[in-house]
């Protein structure tokens, strides 16, 4: 309560009317399957087109090298391509796939794909050190301390090269800086200059420089090298950090990325480590304090190639592997939930709350199906749109597979899809899930989810695996499989709308997924309602508010009646909640709603007039 300590007009704000309500997103898709790369753990990655799928996942992949498990990209790109706008993908790898790496060189430093498969043998570095200036930026204080024009990328522990005129490069360590000037960590007067690898032996068969063979070559002793006499600079020098720049590439048309004047200074913040935690492609493994004064820190890289520039080195990786992607566990593709932002599979998806359709394409297994559909239950937020065997033609067959689901959170779609394969480079069957659930999100754009989503033509269609008649679908369609018909001067199209329930009052897609539209959208709009006074007012503000929502929603012909009282009602009150409820905090409100249902069975009755 306000407190007044003086005379004079005081103007208050309170809230005493209805709260505006919006709904909920109903059109997002969760696609869970195996990808050409991808993270598997963690939170799934939200994607608006086929491309981002690509620059994220790669691309399409073998039904010979992938089996039943190959139908994820496919998916998501008929997804997009039946009005599909937003949707989450998991990928899922078989356990013994690997991530390639580089070759390990002694203690040094090596590299590891971002996530398992056979793509991160693809993977190259591009390693660019960094520019030196063009005339000398120090002058020589004494052994250790050096005066620099510019003390701008310098940092404590930075190793350094040091170089006069076109001498050797010397290597140390910063110590310490104070103003523009720099300490090193020992004394320049003791390092030795870097000295250019030896060339390799040769191999047995090779002939010795004075024509004798590689035998006596053998026996000869060999050459004591040059004691080299320690470096003294005096004068102006130049000194730069030894920072690099780094290229990733992955592939021809793979994704890139690029990072600039990193250091392997792991207390600065340049520090390799530090830029390639956001990497997308690769990890990085630094075992410690690697930098040693006299050394250069491209050394510690794993073995690399020259490319025509002097300067620059490509670093190969090797050893990835997709595993055994024909025999995939199916506890793989239910995940595991350990802990938030570590999830896998099915279980990722908890996390993620605007995910309305939910999809394991063309994973027909009931253990996977039965999981998915668990999912959608427990959470009462989506929807699963299950795809039938491909092979099972057999309407018998089919009411077999149909009978191990009975929930109104699910529905099941048959046959297969003919449509264009782009790798193989002719037709191939797809499942129907991508299609269907990027029809589901057309159809909500277009006219609402109170719409059943049938009736709707299939984009990208050239056939299907079988032609179903009339009489099928009498015995199918009461039972819960939505048939795909190729109509004659129709195209082929969705020509089913039935739940996967045994339960009459949801027998309808439409129906189901209306109130989930309505109960999330509820739930969202009216945080405002916990920890207010739970009293007379309040309970007018959430009748005023849901009101106007569902009065909305009959005006969009979502709801049935001739009236509002017969399309809806929303009571809240002493009729909801007795004084025990109000006392423990609970706010009871009942809304009732009439949905619309679709008109499936048109009966026009003709009858003959005469003409008396």
């Amino acid at each position: 309560m306000a407190e007044y300590l003086s005379p004079g007009v005081y103007v208050e704000e309170f809230d005493s009317g209805m709260q505006p309500m919006d709904g909920v997103g109903t059109s997002t898709a969760g696609f869970v399957g195996m990808a050409e790369r991808g993270p598997v753990i963690g939170t799934p990655s939200a994607l608006s087109s086929y491309a981002d799928y690509q620059r994220n996942y790669g691309g399409y992949l073998s039904e010979k090298t992938h089996g039943e498990n190959c139908y994820l990209p496919y998916v998501v790109e008929q997804y997009f391509a039946n009005g599909g706008t937003r949707c989450y993908v998991m990928r899922v790898t078989p356990e013994d796939a690997k991530a390639a790496k580089t070759e390990r060189r002694g203690n040094g430093i090596w590299f590891e794909a971002a996530n398992p498969g056979a793509w991160g043998n693809g993977l190259k570095f591009v390693v660019t050190q960094k520019d030196k200036p063009s005339k000398p930026n120090a002058k020589v204080k004494d052994a250790k301390t050096f005066e620099l024009t510019s003390i701008d990328g310098f940092e404590e522990g930075d190793m350094v090269e040091v170089t006069q005129n076109s001498s050797k490069p010397i290597y140390c360590r910063i110590e310490s800086i104070q103003g523009k000037t720099i300490t090193l960590e020992m004394e320049v007067s003791n390092i030795k200059a870097s000295e250019p690898k030896p060339e390799p032996p040769k191999p047995a068969d090779a002939k010795s420089g004075d024509g004798k063979d590689s035998k006596d070559a053998k026996n000869e002793q060999p050459k004591p090298e040059p004691v080299q006499e320690p470096i003294r600079l005096n004068g102006d020098v130049t000194i730069v950090c030894c920072r690099f720049n780094l290229m990733i590439t992955c592939g021809i048309m793979g994704p890139e990325e690029s990072y600039e004047d990193l250091s392997l200074n792991d207390k600065s913040s340049s520090f390799v480590e530090n830029a390639l935690s956001r990497s997308k492609l690769v990890k990085f493994n630094y075992p410690g304090q690697l930098l040693k004064n006299g050394t250069s820190p491209l050394d510690l890289f794993p073995e690399r190639d020259r490319t025509n520039d002097d300067t620059a080195y490509v670093i190969s990786f090797s050893g990835g592997s997709d595993g055994s992607c024909k025999k995939m566990d199916e506890s793989l593709y239910l995940g595991s939930g350990m802990e938030p932002g570590k999830r896998s599979g099915l279980e990722a998806f908890v996390e993620v709350s605007d995910v309305s359709i939910m999809a394991a394409p063309g994973i027909t297994s009931p253990v996977v199906q039965g999981a998915l559909v668990a999912q959608c239950e427990k959470l009462e937020d989506r929807f699963a749109v299950l795809d039938m065997p491909c092979n099972v033609v057999n309407p018998n067959e089919l009411l077999k597979h149909r009978e191990t689901i009975d929930s109104s959170y699910a529905a099941m779609y048959h046959p297969w899809v003919e449509s264009y394969d782009p790798l193989a480079k002719k037709t191939a069957y797809l499942p129907p899930c991508g299609f269907i659930a990027g029809i589901f999100a057309r159809s909500d754009a277009t006219r609402g989810v109170h719409k059943a989503p049938a009736n709707e033509i299939l984009n990208n269609a050239r056939g299907l695996k079988c032609l179903y008649n009339k009489g099928d679908q009498d015995q199918l369609n009461p039972k819960g499989v939505n048939l795909i018909r190729a109509l004659p001067g129709q195209g082929i199209r969705i020509w089913g709308a039935r739940t996967c329930s045994s339960n009459a009052l949801w027998k309808y897609v439409n129906v189901r997924r209306l109130f989930i539209y309505i109960e999330e959208s509820i739930r969202a709009s009216t945080n405002w309602v916990v920890f207010e006074p739970n009293d007379e007012v309040l309970w007018a503000r959430v009748r005023l508010t849901i009101t106007a929502f569902l009065r909305d929603m009959y005006r969009d012909g979502a709801l049935v009646g001739n009236s509002e009282d017969q399309a809806f009602y929303v009571n809240i009150g002493h009729d909801t909640m007795s004084q025990q409820d109000i006392l423990n905090g609970r706010l009871i409100c009942v809304i009732g709603v009439a949905p619309s249902r679709p008109a499936e069975f048109v009966v026009f009755r003709i009858t003959q007039r005469t003409g008396e």
